[in-house]
């Protein structure tokens, strides 16, 4: 029987859950970590701890089912949303990232404000401009770090990241990216306006898939530091509470779901976008199409 992976990039661990066809949990790998708060009101993490934690509780999984790379015929990917990881055009992390629950940016979500029209801003994006979400940590390190920022060539959030180790592409599931306040909700996809207005290059932002979506296999490096096999499908998975939403069967109106984690979250699914006009409610886009 094929068995499948999925792989939690969370604040203070990393997951690899093991499971059959049928949906029955195998095995789960797991390898902890802390992050940094370096000033009053910072969060930040180095990306390697995902990559390393990725690696280990992978091959943990992967011990304790009894199974070898070969068994495994894909993998998903969760994790924590709305941090800023920024890569350089060589792929190098270019500083620590900036996670979602960082609150240094409160001057940079009132410039977003400005420069977008308050009301605007929610119409589009289905949200307020909120220190946690990743558009404000850009314009932080534009505002604070130009040196770093000018050399920035690609922005990821973290679980894409990890794509990214696995693979070797750049690519962001549509519920991600609807979480850094770039994106349109309606068209779940980079909004051109909001870029325009915030002056951000629209080549630095890489391709959006569905939850659903191949976006691309595992790479020969990967397969050498995970044990998985070269070629595997790695899908585009989601942020961690649209895919606590699939995993609990949250994928249609009328089921509510409550995650109590680092964070909480109360999560409900709806067929069309609903915008609360004062931005009081955060909407994203799913998982699922």
């Amino acid at each position: 029987m094929t068995h499948y992976i999925g792989i939690d990039s969370s604040t203070t661990a990393t997951k690899a859950l093991v499971m059959d066809g049928d949906g029955t949990v195998v095995a789960v790998g797991r390898a902890e970590y802390d992050f940094a708060t370096p000033h009053p009101l910072w969060s930040e993490q180095s990306p390697q701890l995902w990559w390393d934690g990725t690696v280990t509780a992978i091959r943990q999984a992967l011990e304790m089912s009894g199974l070898t790379g070969a068994d495994i015929g894909g993998v998903g990917l969760t994790g924590q949303m709305h941090g800023l990881v920024l890569l350089d055009d060589e792929g190098e992390v270019l500083r620590p990232s900036i996670l979602w629950n960082d609150q240094r940016t409160q001057a940079e979500c009132d410039e977003i404000r400005d420069r977008v029209g308050a009301q605007r801003l929610i119409e589009l994006t289905g949200n307020d401009a909120l220190t946690g979400f990743t558009a404000p940590k850009i314009l932080w390190v534009r505002n604070h770090e130009p040196e770093i920022f000018a050399r920035a060539a690609h922005v990821l959030l973290p679980k894409d990241y990890v794509r990214y180790r696995l693979t070797g592409d750049l690519a962001v599931d549509r519920a991600g990216g609807s979480g850094t306040l770039l994106f349109d909700v309606r068209a779940r996809d980079w909004s051109p306006e909001m870029l325009e207005a915030l002056d951000l290059p629209a080549g630095m932002f890489p391709g959006t898939h569905e939850g659903t979506d191949v976006t691309g296999v595992i790479n020969d490096v990967a397969a050498v530091a995970t044990g998985l096999v070269a070629g595997t499908p790695v899908v585009g998975g989601g942020g961690d509470q649209s895919a606590n939403g699939v995993g609990v069967g949250a994928i249609e109106p009328g089921v509510v779901a409550m995650s109590i984690g680092t964070s909480g979250v109360v999560f409900a699914a709806a067929d069309e976008p609903i915008i609360e006009p004062r931005g009081r409610l955060n909407f994203l886009c799913h998982a699922v199409p």
